[in-house]
């Protein structure tokens, strides 16, 4: 494998520097390699749409257009030649000859390579076999490439090669370019969803003085004028809850947060998600608002009957998401769990050790019962399914629930089983909020480096005043693997996060 990379590698070095060469010749010929600008009157998708259903009778046309884009197929026959010339939105097929363009000009056209850009003018025609191809009549080197373009150039093999160039990978993959195609979409539908119900949209600190609004561990920078340790937001709870204080009451935050944790397929530590926030509403209320989005995105999507396939599933939108505790998700998914001892908790500590699932002595039941959960029964949960019921210790901001104290009211959204979205009624309760902080600074101190720091400024804005207040966070990337049907996050991210 290794003689094969060094070939690949040697054969790329000789094939620049013939291209190098060849700029040289292009520059000595009084042609210019690298044009500043080309009007372009079309897209190859609006020709197609335009003209690929008609007769070749029917497709005869005087009109000229203009199109440019990488060249991605050359063949030369004598006095005439074929090529495909591919833009943002597809490839085409386009006829040149020495009859319209002179013998200098379609001379020029054969010395080009597999990657340049070009720029073409022509009448549109069908060829014998009916395929939708331009005549040109005018023709320019707008970009010489000095690197060929990947052997096999209809799709990237090599995954490293895929993360690490992307550029590389939206040339010679449509299916990449459709996913981010598709991302820009989703953002959009998102938006005009949030818009159209009356939130506003803010834009809160990328830097925070004090890491805050989820458990994460942050990422450290420094701040010279300030002569300050600063850190790459994790969250930007605390600061629209701040908004919601001021006194907005429906506001979001589509961002990019950053956690220092490690690589997976579901994890970058650059990430996207969006954060909202309703006054005067609970955690029941957001999943109802939760439930309705997903179906509008389905929809807006142009999934049939809302059923999306994802991998070896068939996902099913349509049915009213249930809701379940932790410990009814247990009991309801688990093959060799016994549910009568779901309050057990020399059971819970047994059943975890035979598992071999770390905890810690101390956990309470409800925090027992939630590492069976995570470990266990999260995978499980392929239809959309609201968990609801965290334990206290785990949910630092969220409101605790009226009738069992050691829990909040809190959910969880697990989709294709992984989790797609977190929600809650807010603590509102500034005593409240400050000894939850102080007990996560406890565990800081007892190295839990993803507990929350205490964030004094956020407990004298709570002592104004929040409203009852409702509010969630939604991973984009997650959601966009699930809409696109990917099944790693740097898949959906066109710059992820890579090891040397």
């Amino acid at each position: 494998m290794e003689k094969d990379n060094d070939f690949e590698q040697n054969n790329t070095n000789k094939l620049s520097l013939e291209r190098k060469k060849k700029l040289k010749d292009i520059i000595a010929s009084g042609h210019k390699p690298y044009s500043n600008n080309f009007e372009k009157s079309t897209f190859v998708a609006e020709l197609i749409k335009k003209y690929s259903s008609l007769d070749s009778e029917s497709v005869k046309s005087e009109m000229v257009f203009s199109l440019a884009g990488r060249l991605m197929l050359k063949r030369v026959m004598g006095k005439a030649s074929f090529g495909t010339i591919q833009d943002q939105s597809g490839k085409i097929q386009f006829y040149i000859s020495e009859k319209n363009v002179g013998e200098s000009l379609h001379s020029f056209y054969k010395s080009c390579d597999l990657g340049d850009i070009l720029g073409i003018c022509g009448t549109v025609f069908k060829t014998k076999v009916g395929e939708l191809t331009i005549n040109i009549t005018e023709f320019y080197l707008l970009t010489k490439a000095l690197m060929p373009l990947p052997e096999k150039f209809h799709g990237l093999k090599d995954i490293e090669q895929k993360y690490r160039q992307r550029y590389l990978d939206l040339i010679t993959s449509s299916k990449t370019i459709e996913i981010f195609k598709t991302r820009t979409k989703i953002l959009k539908l998102i938006r005009n969803y949030f818009d159209n119900k009356g939130f506003f949209e803010f834009e809160t600190p990328m830097l925070h003085p004090i890491p805050g609004g989820a458990n994460a561990k942050p990422f450290l920078t420094y701040h010279n004028s300030l002569d300050r340790k600063m850190y790459l937001r994790i969250a930007p709870e605390l600061y629209l809850k701040r908004i919601i204080i001021g006194g907005i009451e429906k506001v979001y935050e589509i961002n990019k947060s950053f956690r220092n944790e490690g690589l997976s397929t579901r994890h970058n530590p650059e990430f996207t998600m969006i954060e909202f926030y309703h006054a005067f509403k609970d955690y029941k209320f957001l999943m109802d608002f939760t439930e309705k989005l997903l179906k509008y995105l389905l929809n807006a999507l142009g999934f049939s009957n809302l059923q999306l396939n994802y991998g070896e599933y068939n996902i099913d939108f349509d049915k009213n998401f249930p809701r379940l505790t932790i410990a009814e998700a247990i009991c309801k998914f688990s093959e060799d769990f016994d549910f009568k001892k779901i309050d057990d908790t020399e059971y819970l500590k047994n059943y975890l050790a035979k598992k071999k699932i770390d905890f810690k002595e101390d956990f309470s039941v409800n925090k027992l019962q939630f590492a069976i959960f995570e470990n266990t029964i999260e995978e499980k949960l392929i239809n959309p399914i609201f968990i609801v019921g965290h334990p206290k210790e785990i949910s630092p901001l969220a409101r605790t629930n009226d009738e069992n104290p050691n829990i909040t009211d809190r959910f969880e959204l697990y989709i294709a089983g992984r989790e797609i979205a977190n929600g809650f009624s807010e603590l509102n309760d500034p005593d409240e909020q400050a000894k939850r902080f102080s007990d996560q600074m406890q565990s800081k101190v007892k190295g839990d480096d993803e507990a929350m720091y205490f964030d004094d400024d956020y407990i004298k804005a709570l002592e104004y005043g929040m409203p009852p207040t409702a509010g969630e966070g939604i991973g984009i990337d997650r959601l966009v693997m699930l809409l696109t049907n990917s099944h790693s996050i740097r898949d959906v991210i066109l710059f992820p996060q890579l090891r040397k």
